[in-house]
């Protein structure tokens, strides 16, 4: 028989090297699950480079002391890990993958315990694990960064391709035109336009407010003119008025007089009468 020391001497020196090598490791607890359901587990694990394995607590415990880890808290019950290594095409696993196939295994299967494990050498909770399986697989990853890094290039390809379609286009809508038309009319500076438009309505309003002010001071002057020439009218005036009086006070003593001779006249003839 061998020598059982030898034998746990070599599963620790194998759990201490696929700790070590492995980029996550997840511990589980597979009490109630039957040999069948452990099988099919580990058909679902193999495509994506996961391996179920069952070991002893104390030889992992062991193991992990030499690699430096430390699993204690989460080796308790019937314990088996799962390594993420490589496929079978020879790839690197994906710790994504098998996040996915151990939680959605969970999720059908109530007897198998997520408790944690490790993560690029670091400890990790169950939660952390979850974390892990909600993330998109590497392949789909993969496919969105490649999505991205090319976009740019086939932005970059489908501007040169236009140039030269749009450049024919041009060149043969100018050949139906028979040949280069008119020239484009310069561009109006909006600015310049704005300013030279404010500047002619500053200056019409200048000039109307001249014209207003000219026109009122020659109304004024007008005004000024007509009462100077109203107060000389007046004047001249007042030497005509004393000459009528004088030529009426001079007509006063000779239509005294008429009125005598017309008296005289009457008497003499009532004279006359009388004789008679």
């Amino acid at each position: 028989m061998p020598n059982p020391r030898e034998d746990k001497v070599a599963i620790v020196t194998e759990v201490r090297q696929r700790l070590e090598q492995s980029s996550a490791v997840v511990v589980t607890e597979y009490r109630g699950l039957t040999v069948q359901a452990l099988a099919e587990l580990r058909r679902a694990l193999r495509p994506a480079g996961g391996s179920y394995k069952v070991y002893k607590n104390t030889l992992v415990r062991r193991a992990a002391g030499d690699a430096g880890v430390d699993l204690d808290a989460q080796l308790s019950g019937p314990t088996a890990l799962t390594f993420t290594e490589q496929t079978p095409d020879g790839e690197d696993g994906d710790v994504v993958t098998v996040a996915k196939v151990l939680r959605d295994f969970a999720r059908t299967n109530p007897d198998l315990v997520i408790k944690g494990g490790l993560f690029e050498g670091e400890p990790i909770d169950a939660d952390g694990i979850k974390a892990l399986a909600d993330v998109e697989p590497r392949e789909v990853l993969l496919a969105k960064l490649a999505g991205l890094m090319a976009a740019p290039m086939q932005q970059l390809a489908g501007l040169l391709q236009a140039l030269p379609r749009d450049f024919a286009y041009g060149l043969q809508a100018l050949i139906d035109k028979g040949g280069a038309g008119e020239a484009p009319e310069p561009p109006v500076d909006t600015e310049s336009a704005v300013s030279s438009e404010t500047a002619a309505s500053t200056e019409s309003a200048e000039t109307a407010e001249s014209a207003e002010t000219a026109e009122s001071a020659e109304t004024a002057e007008s005004a000024e003119s007509a009462e100077t020439g109203s107060t000389e009218t007046a004047e001249t005036a007042e030497p005509a008025a004393e000459t009528t009086e004088a030529t009426a006070s001079a007509d006063e003593p000779a239509a005294e007089t008429a009125d005598a001779d017309q008296n005289e006249n009457t008497e003499q003839k009532t004279e006359e009468n009388e004789e008679s």
